[in-house]
């Protein structure tokens, strides 16, 4: 299993920095080249072996996502670059007193072994056959927490969505839910505008509204204390929307004459009513099996295949799950992942769910995890309510913005750095 790692590495040497290089000499002799210097950041310096050594790790991962390779120079400008910025980063991180113990490494690293699906010490093993020391291995996950924690700290907590972004947002995806005001409102009516006048003032005196509709109104919702209950805008007389509309709740106006007498007109309350779209969810379990240097796309078909098959003549599907599969947050459930909404879980997976029937195992089906054996459990129909369509759109516009805003980020870090490519004359 081949795995890469990201790594900020600050080269420890001492050189010569107006040469570019480090440099030994005694007495008598040519001076040998120790270390080459790639670039000066501040008072730290990249080493060309570390530069070569990022190199590789790139170039593996380019193999791996079957991408084309760039000219040697492009990629080495492209590593440079990434590793000038991470390490400008990393000083600013120290600046704040940054830092990760022992124990919160170990727990990082543990996790790490674990989503391979190996121990720390198959691991450790690992790392070595590709040449990968463990401690420069610890260092480069040192340095990827300190800077997660350092970007959490200056990009991440600062950032805000309104919204008025969200409802921009909703609008422009087409996926606002309709919406539509309710109103409760109640009504004293009487057939003279002088009796109105008259009651009015016994309100003004802090007389009960519904005592008073019960009393004095002649109309049909007299016993209910002139409640119209809760009635939609298109619902509700124009006439009394017009007045009320400006109301805050609990206070009343008139009198307001219609065809049917003088009504004097209480706003109850108000609220927003949703006309929810009606959205598929369901629960499913699955066997992952992932794709790496060492199980290539046919092996791990065929592994799923045959648990398919083992699935078939009766072995529990989830005891399969916890002894297979290389998903390990669900794995230790059986397999068993949440109720999903849509947008949840990756697309080929949600397609390959909802084609399914309760119970109904799939084929194998390939997402950028690996291959998935699913079977769904249940599902259902719900309403999608407004809360989660607009915790979805201030999830979706916060990632936009949260790339954009370190990317600004990065660069006011690294303008305010030293910073010296050293080229080689060769």
């Amino acid at each position: 299993m081949r795995m890469m790692f990201p790594s900020w590495s600050i080269g420890a040497a001492l050189v010569m920095a107006m040469c570019g290089s480090a440099m030994a000499q005694t007495a008598g002799q040519k001076p040998v080249l120790l270390e080459r210097v790639a670039a000066v950041v501040n008072r730290d310096i990249i080493l060309e072996t570390e530069l070569q050594r990022r190199i590789v790790q790139a170039r593996q991962a380019i193999a791996k996502a079957r991408q084309p390779a760039p000219q040697e120079a492009q990629l080495r400008e492209q590593v440079l670059d990434r590793m000038i910025n991470d390490l400008a980063l990393l000083q600013r991180a120290a600046q704040l007193g940054l830092s990760v113990d022992d124990p919160t490494l170990d727990r990082a690293i543990d996790r790490i072994a674990e989503q391979n699906g190996m121990s720390v010490s198959a691991l450790r093993a690992q790392l070595q056959s590709e040449g990968i020391g463990f401690d420069r291995f610890r260092q480069d996950i040192r340095d990827e927490i300190v800077l997660t924690r350092l970007r959490e700290r200056e990009v991440d907590n600062r950032m805000t969505i309104s919204e008025a972004e969200i409802d921009a947002f909703l609008a422009a995806q087409g996926a606002s839910l309709s919406r539509t005001e309710e109103w409760r409102v109640s009504q004293i009516l009487v057939d003279s505008s002088a009796k109105a006048k008259a009651l009015a003032q016994r309100l003004e005196a802090g007389e009960e509204f519904a005592a008073i509709a019960r009393a004095e109104s002649i109309a049909a919702d007299a016993g209910e204390g002139g409640s119209l209950g809760w009635r939609p805008s298109d619902r509700l007389p124009a006439l009394f929307l017009k007045a009320v509309e400006r109301l805050q709740p609990g206070q009343w106006v008139g009198p307001v004459q219609s065809p049917g007498g003088f009504h004097l007109l209480r706003l109850d309350d108000r609220r927003s009513s949703i006309k929810s779209q009606v959205v598929d969810v369901f629960r499913a379990r699955h066997i992952l099996i992932r794709v790496d240097a060492q199980t290539s796309e046919p092996a791990a078909v065929r592994r799923l295949q045959e648990l398919r098959r083992r699935v078939g003549l009766g072995e529990p599907f989830e005891r399969l799950a916890r002894d297979f599969s290389q998903d390990p947050g669900s794995a230790v459930k059986g397999g068993e992942l949440d109720w999903a909404y849509p947008g949840d879980l990756v697309p080929e997976f949600e397609r390959a769910a909802l084609g399914l029937a309760r119970g109904q195992l799939s084929e194998p089906i390939r997402t950028v995890f690996g291959y998935h054996l699913i079977e769904v459990l249940e599902r259902k129909q719900e309403p999608l309510t407004e809360d989660r369509l607009r915790l979805i759109a201030r999830l979706s516009l916060r990632d936009r913005k949260l790339a954009d805003a370190v990317d600004d980020w990065t660069r006011e870090i690294r303008a305010n750095s030293y910073v010296e490519i050293k080229r080689d004359d060769g």
